[in-house]
């Protein structure tokens, strides 16, 4: 019997862009299911995720699993080839720390420095600032965070290695360039050039045209 894995995720949502990235690099053949968030979830988003009602989902032999760095987790012990998280115990939970870090973190202070209006923009900028300087620190002049490859500290960073330099481009503000953060800048590049993390961004014109509508929204 075939295995059944399906996806729901948003085209532009880099959390569900995550979960295929670490399917995509496990070489699990999926299905994808585009959810309208904003307008319109469907009823089979609401039924497997009634707690969040957010994406993305996994689903996997029938069974739902919501919330990206818990997938990320699953889909680790459940398709062992390709591991994205290191075999060391003491590395492994590091590798957690970091990608919570990056969620609970790093995520809500560039969200917030990035649509702040521009009187408003200096102490978000400055605390997302600090947070970029940390996640720098922990990539300590690697590759990527997972070392010679994409890991799942990497993959939990997908929004800084290929969002925030759109949103950059777009707002104006300028948190993450090579003379600031030289280090965490280049893996930005190395993170992006990737075959398989290529296959797994959102069209680039699509999205700064989603970011330049959300301006105009806020201006109105």
């Amino acid at each position: 019997m075939a295995e059944e894995v399906k996806v729901f995720g948003a085209w532009g949502s880099p959390f569900s862009r995550r979960v295929e990235l670490a399917l995509q690099l496990k070489g699990v053949q999926y299905e994808y299911i585009e959810e309208d968030v904003h307008k319109n979830k469907s009823p089979l988003l609401l039924k497997y995720n009634p707690v969040h009602k957010k994406v993305p989902v996994l689903l996997h032999n029938g069974k739902p699993i919501a919330e990206s760095l818990v997938i990320l987790e699953y889909i680790e012990e459940t398709w062992k080839g390709n591991p994205i998280l290191p075999e060391d115990p003491y590395d492994r939970a590091m590798a957690r720390f970091w990608a919570k870090f990056i969620d609970e973190k790093c995520l809500p202070a560039i969200w917030k420095a990035g649509w702040s209006p521009e009187s408003e923009r200096e102490k978000p900028v400055e605390e997302a600032c600090e947070c970029l300087k940390t996640l720098e620190s922990a990539l300590g002049g690697k590759r990527f965070f997972g070392g010679d490859k994409v890991g799942m500290v990497d993959i939990a960073a997908n929004f800084i290695g290929y969002w925030l330099r759109l949103i950059q481009e777009v707002t104006g503000m300028e948190l993450l360039s090579a003379e600031k953060f030289p280090e965490l800048f280049k893996w930005t590049d190395e993170f992006v050039s990737c075959s398989v993390v290529k296959g797994s961004l959102p069209p680039r014109d699509k999205l700064l045209a989603f970011f330049k509508a959300r301006i105009a929204e806020t201006m109105d």
